[in-house]
């Protein structure tokens, strides 16, 4: 056991391809906010604006790939590592240089553009952070910082600028600025703030595990003071990280429930929902459901308030709106006809099962049906001295096992008794005719 865990051990250890003085000048020389930094990031921010402003992917990456913010968020956390207070204020202040003017550059670019887009798919990408956006942001700082630290460098820092996408959610700011948007601003500088300190972090957590050198400070008492406010800002690193996690974590786990209540519950007799919104909020969160068609019923209400617990959501959770065309003004004709159609789609299923069912219903009971008229004329003619027969179709249980099975009885009245050998004959002949073993045949006196 000792044997595979050493050699697990050795195939995860990284220590050895790592080179701390490489890692160290590299950070160090991408915080710099001054010559070709300056121009690139202005590169950046117009390549972006673009993308997000014409909706497209490519160009968003490239804007991705080559901004410099990455280097002061990496800067921060080997700063506060090592304990350097000049990295670390250096690191800050060109960080919030660059972050100020790329919302700045950006404000103005979408205030300038004449192009608005009806649907701004991948603005609105950026205004909605999950917790998937908390685990790219920190496993992509783990990334890149082991990637900036290794002696054989690949192409990883490529991949975690795409991944975390610092540059986008900058634009989108400065986009909701020029609109006056707090939706896209807000929410935009929400997901920014969640990549930079989960980076960050990343960063910090990975120094200290290769245990990249400490600086030494020149004096005892500024060394004591600088570690105080080491504590002070990992305290504000680590706390709002993980108030975020946590609440990116009730917002998804909400979206989801709501999404999946309002899927179950599309239909609810003669109503439809064609659409909901949800509103998340650390007090209270609500889900508005727009719902059209003929106003719902006190059953049809109530059994959807009722099912909402099974999903987490309260009654005092859920607002339902039957003036849909009212309370949705931003709601289009096509939103509508398409929930209409859906709505259709989803009734005219409905009707096609039923009739299916109906359908295998009817089948079954004409392959039950005895065909009476047919097995009386043969039996006529076989035997003259027949003069009726009555064939009815039931049940024989047995009292003591209580096992049902199907019987078929046949009543024949003769002119003459039947004998034995002849009603064991028409027994055995009404068998095999009517498909079934379990026949009694009985002469009616």
């Amino acid at each position: 056991m000792n044997k595979y865990i050493r050699k697990i051990a050795e195939i995860v250890n990284v220590r050895e391809h790592v080179d701390y003085q490489t890692a160290d000048n590299s950070i160090r020389n991408n915080i710099a906010f001054k010559g070709p930094n300056v121009i690139i990031l202005a590169c950046a921010i117009i390549i972006a604006s673009v993308g997000l402003n014409v909706n497209s992917i490519p160009v968003i990456i490239g804007a991705m790939l080559i901004s410099p913010v990455m280097g002061p968020i990496l800067g921060l956390g080997l700063g506060l590592g090592t304990e350097d207070g000049e990295l670390l204020k250096d690191s800050l202040k060109n960080f919030a240089i660059m972050v100020g003017i790329s919302i700045l550059a950006s404000s103005l670019f979408f205030l300038l553009s004449p192009l608005t887009l009806e649907n701004p798919s991948e603005l609105l990408a950026r205004t909605n952070p999950t917790i998937y956006d908390v685990l790219i942001a920190l496993f992509g700082g783990f990334a890149g910082i082991l990637e900036t630290s290794r002696k054989e460098k690949g192409t990883v820092i490529s991949g975690v600028a795409i991944a975390t996408a610092l540059m986008p959610p900058l634009c989108t700011a400065g986009y909701g600025i020029s609109r006056l948007n707090v939706v896209y601003t807000f929410g935009a500088l929400y997901l920014f703030l969640i990549n930079t300190i989960f980076i960050a972090l990343a960063t910090f957590i990975t120094v200290k595990a290769f245990k990249f050198p400490i600086v030494e400070a020149t004096d005892g008492k500024r060394k004591s003071l600088s570690k105080t406010w080491y504590a002070v800002i990992l305290t504000i690193i680590i706390l709002p990280s993980i108030w975020t996690a946590v609440n990116v974590v009730k917002e998804n786990n909400f979206r989801i429930n709501a999404a999946q209540l309002v899927k179950d519950h599309k239909n609810m007799g003669k109503s439809f929902v064609y659409d909901y919104r949800t509103n998340f909020s650390r007090k209270l969160s609500t889900i508005e459901i727009f719902v059209a068609g003929e106003m719902l019923t006190d059953e049809a209400r109530e059994k959807l308030l009722t099912d909402a617990n099974n999903y987490g959501i309260m009654r005092n959770q859920i607002i339902i709106h039957e003036d849909a065309t009212i309370v949705r003004e931003d709601i289009s004709e096509t939103e509508i006809l398409k929930s209409f159609y859906e709505h259709t789609d989803k009734q005219i299923k409905m009707l096609n099962d039923s009739i299916m069912k109906l359908n295998e219903c009817l089948d079954a009971f004409k392959d039950g049906q005895v065909p009476a008229n047919s097995v009386a004329q043969e039996l006529f003619a076989q035997h003259p001295q027949i003069t009726n027969i009555s064939i009815t179709r039931g049940s024989a249980i047995d009292v003591m096992t209580s096992e049902e099975k199907d019987q078929i009885v046949v009543f024949l009245t003769s002119d003459e008794p039947i004998k034995k050998d002849l009603h064991n004959q028409i027994e055995r002949w009404l068998k095999v005719r009517l498909r079934n073993e379990n026949v009694l045949v009985i002469e009616a006196k």
